[in-house]
C-alpha cells in the first residue's frame, strides 16, 4: 500500500509538472479571465433581466451585465480548463502507455490526473471569484466559488474524454469551444429569451450557472444546483477515467501465440537442413 501511494505521488508530480509546462495555458487563465469578465461587467448594457432559478423556484433580477459576467466567467474558465486537460492527457499519452506497459498502476495515473484537475479547478475557481468579487460583490462568495469549480470541473474532465478518442488538438479545442458557447450562451437571458426552458436543465453547466447566479442575489443556498453540477462533475470524471483506462490498456500476447524465440528458430532450422 505505501508502495502505491508512493507511485501516486510520483504521477502526481508529473502531471502537475505538465500541466506547469503549458505555458499559453497559464497566460490564459492569468489574462483572459480578468480580460473578460471585466469587459463583460464594464461594456454591457445594465439592463435589468429575469432569471428563473429553477432549485429554489424563484425568479431573481439581476442586471444584464452581471448575468454576461457569470456566464463568461464560466465558459472563460470552462474553456481554460478543457484546454489544459486535454493537452497535458494528450501529449502524455505515449508515455502513460509506456508506463503502463511497464508495470505502473493505471489506478495511479487515473488518480493522479483526477487530483491535477481538482486542484488546478479550484485555484481557477477562487481566481475568478476573487476577480469578480472587484468588480461587484456576490451575495454568497463561498457558494459562488463552488458554482464556478463544479462547472470547471465538468469541463477540464471532458478535454480529458476528448484527449482519449481524438488525435488532432485542432480538433479537440474546436469541440471544447463550440460545446461549451452551446452550453452558457442559452442559458444567458440577455442572449436567449428561453434561457428558463426545461430543455436548458439538462445542459452540462445547468447547474454551475444556477448555482453562480443564485449564490450572486440570494442568500438561499441552492443545494439542487450544486448537487447537479457535482454529478454531472463527477459523471463526466468517470467517463473521462475509462476512456483513459481503455486508451492506457496494453495487449499481451498468450504463450500459445508468443513470437519463437531466436536462438530457438536457428537450431530448429539447422536441424531441418541437417542430413
Amino acid at each position: 500500500m505505501n508502495r502505491w501511494w508512493s507511485r501516486l505521488r510520483t504521477a502526481l508530480r508529473f502531471s502537475l509538472v505538465e500541466q506547469a509546462r503549458n505555458r499559453l495555458a497559464l497566460l490564459i487563465v492569468l489574462l483572459f479571465v480578468p480580460l473578460w469578465t471585466t469587459l463583460a461587467f464594464e461594456v454591457v448594457a445594465r439592463t435589468p433581466l429575469r432569471f428563473y432559478v429553477r432549485s429554489v423556484d424563484r425568479r431573481l433580477v439581476m442586471d444584464a451585465n452581471v448575468l454576461t459576467q457569470i456566464t463568461g466567467a464560466l465558459q472563460a474558465l470552462t474553456l481554460v480548463i478543457a484546454f489544459m486537460m486535454f493537452i497535458a492527457t494528450a501529449r502524455s499519452a505515449v508515455f502513460d502507455r509506456r508506463l503502463v506497459q511497464a508495470g505502473y498502476p493505471r489506478s495511479c495515473l487515473a488518480a493522479a490526473k483526477c487530483a491535477t484537475l481538482v486542484l488546478v479547478a479550484v485555484v481557477v475557481a477562487v481566481y475568478a471569484t476573487a476577480w469578480t468579487h472587484l468588480l461587484w460583490h456576490p451575495a454568497q462568495p463561498m457558494v459562488f466559488a463552488a458554482g464556478m469549480f463544479t462547472g470547471a470541473l465538468t469541463y477540464g474532465a471532458f478535454g480529458i474524454v476528448l484527449a482519449a478518442v481524438l488525435r488532432s488538438e485542432l480538433a479537440g479545442m474546436f469541440l471544447a469551444i463550440m460545446t461549451s458557447s452551446i452550453d452558457l450562451l442559452l442559458q444567458n437571458p440577455m442572449i436567449n429569451p428561453s434561457a428558463d426552458s426545461p430543455v436548458v436543465r439538462y445542459l452540462p453547466a445547468h447547474g454551475a450557472v444556477q448555482a453562480s447566479v443564485a449564490a450572486g442575489g440570494l442568500h438561499t443556498v441552492p443545494w439542487d444546483s450544486l448537487l447537479l453540477g457535482a454529478g454531472w462533475a463527477l459523471g463526466m470524471a468517470a467517463l473521462g477515467m475509462t476512456t483513459f483506462a481503455v486508451r492506457t490498456r496494453t495487449q499481451r500476447l498468450p504463450a500459445a501465440q508468443a513470437p519463437p524465440d531466436q536462438h530457438t528458430s536457428r537450431g530448429a532450422t539447422a536441424s531441418v537442413q541437417a542430413p
